[in-house]
C-alpha cells in the first residue's frame, strides 16, 4: 500500500475512529485501527466488537492494500507532527512506514485479514435528526445512564420513535431525563413499517459518547438506520455502528407527573450555588438537601444540616404559584440537573414530598416552560 493525503484529514480520521479501541488483551488486534484502500480512497476502521467507526478520507492512492497498526501509538505519533500539509503512508514487510515533512516512522502491525469485520448496512436510512440538537440532547441524558450493569437496559439510553420526533431518555432509577429531538423520514413507507414492530430501542451510552464526540460545529444532520438488532449512525463522514441492548425499557411516561401543584421560577446561577453550598454540610455522600417553598413570602429556602459537621441556609428570591412545599433531594442529582440547563432561569415543578419533582428550562418575559427537555428527581422521604 502506498498512499498520501491531507494531514488534516488523517488527523482527523485518527481522532475519530481510535477512541474505540480498548485494551485488549485475549484479542490484540482489536488494539489497533484497521487502514485500507477502498475506491480510491483511504478507509479507516475500528472496533471493540460492540461498536464499529469506519470513514474515508481522500487520498492519492498509489498501489492498493492495508495493514492494522496500534491506534494509540499512531494517535501519538500523528498528534505530533509538524504541520506540513500531507502524509505518506507505505506498508513494507508487515510494517507501516508514516511520514511528513522531515519526520517519519515505522510502526510495526498485524495481518489486516485478521481484523473483525465491522457489519456494514444493507438497506438506507430510516430516518435523520438534526445534529445540534442531538448533541444537546445526549449532553443532557449521558449522566443519567446507570452505571450498574446488572440492570443493562438501564446503561443505555431509550430511543422512541414517533411520527415527526423522537424521545430519548436515561435514568438509573434515582433520576430521569427525557430530550424531544425533532426527526425527518428518510423512506416514509420503511419507517412506518419498522415503527409498527417496534418503536423503542435501548442505545449503549458508550455508542452516543461516540456520536457525540464526532459531532462538530458545523454538522447539520445524522441519519439513522436500524437492522438486525444493530443501528447505524453516520455523522458527516464517519459511519458508526453499534449493537442494540435486548430488553424492555421502564415505561417511564408514567412516572412524569402531568401536573403540578407548585411551580417555582429560580434563577440558574444561585439556585446552583446554593444546592453546592448545601451539600457540604450534607452529612453523607449520599447526602441530604431541604427546600422549603413558601410563596406567602416568594422564598425557596436551601437547608443542610449535620450533627457533627454544622448547618447552612441559602434564601432564594423566587416566583412562586402554589401551595407551600416542603422536600428533600440528594444534593448531587440537583446539581446535575441544574447543570444541564441553558437558560438563565429555571423551573422547579412538585406535588408534594413524596412523589417526583421536575426541573425544566424557562425562557422569555412570561418565564415559558421548555417542554422538549425534562429532568425528573425522585425526593428522599423523610
Amino acid at each position: 500500500m502506498k498512499v498520501i493525503c491531507t494531514q488534516e484529514n488523517f488527523k482527523k480520521a485518527i481522532y475519530s475512529t481510535e477512541r474505540v479501541v480498548g485494551k485488549q488483551i485475549t484479542l490484540p488486534i482489536l488494539e489497533n485501527i484497521l487502514l485500507e484502500t477502498e475506491g480510491g480512497m483511504l478507509k479507516i476502521s475500528a472496533t471493540n466488537l460492540e461498536i464499529g467507526v469506519f470513514l474515508k478520507v481522500g487520498a492519492k492512492v498509489e498501489k492498493e492494500g492495508k495493514i492494522t497498526v496500534p491506534a494509540k501509538l499512531l494517535s501519538s505519533f500523528v498528534n505530533n507532527l509538524p504541520g506540513d500539509s500531507t502524509v505518506s503512508l507505505v506498508v513494507e514487510n508487515q510494517a507501516l512506514k508514516v511520514s511528513s515533512g522531515s519526520v517519519e516512522a515505522t510502526v510495526k502491525g498485524l495481518l489486516a485479514q485478521d481484523f473483525p469485520i465491522i457489519p456494514e448496512m444493507e438497506g438506507s436510512f430510516l430516518f435523520s435528526l438534526p445534529a445540534q440538537e442531538v448533541k444537546e440532547a445526549i449532553s443532557r441524558l449521558i449522566s443519567c445512564a446507570s452505571l450498574d450493569t446488572s440492570r443493562p437496559e438501564l446503561s443505555g439510553i431509550n430511543m422512541l420513535l414517533f411520527d415527526n420526533d423522537i424521545h430519548m431518555a436515561a435514568t438509573d432509577s434515582f433520576r430521569l431525563a427525557e430530550s424531544i429531538v425533532p426527526m425527518k423520514k428518510e423512506n416514509s413507507e420503511e419507517y412506518k413499517l419498522f415503527v409498527e414492530k417496534n418503536n423503542s430501542l435501548i442505545i449503549p451510552a458508550n455508542t452516543l459518547s461516540e456520536v457525540l464526540r464526532v459531532i462538530n460545529p458545523d454538522t447539520k444532520e445524522i441519519k439513522v438506520s436500524i437492522e438486525e438488532s444493530q443501528i447505524f449512525f453516520q455523522v458527516d463522514n464517519v459511519r458508526i455502528v453499534s449493537r442494540l441492548i435486548n430488553g424492555k425499557y421502564p415505561e417511564y411516561k408514567q412516572i412524569i407527573p402531568k401536573q403540578f401543584a407548585t411551580k417555582t421560577i429560580l434563577l440558574k446561577e444561585e439556585l446552583l450555588r446554593a444546592v453546592k453550598i448545601a451539600g457540604i454540610f450534607a452529612k453523607n455522600k449520599a447526602g441530604e438537601v431541604k427546600f422549603e417553598i413558601d410563596p406567602a413570602v416568594s422564598e425557596a429556602r436551601v437547608y443542610s444540616k449535620a450533627e457533627e459537621v454544622g448547618e447552612n441556609k441559602t434564601v432564594l428570591q423566587s416566583e412562586i404559584t402554589g401551595p407551600k412545599q416542603e422536600i428533600i433531594f440528594n444534593p448531587r442529582y440537583i446539581v446535575d440537573g441544574v447543570q444541564t440547563i441553558s437558560t438563565n432561569k429555571v423551573a422547579l415543578l412538585m406535588n408534594d414530598s413524596s412523589s417526583p419533582a421536575v426541573l425544566r428550562m424557562v425562557e422569555g418575559k412570561n418565564n415559558e416552560e421548555v417542554k422538549n427537555y425534562t429532568y425528573i428527581i425522585m425526593p428522599i422521604k423523610s
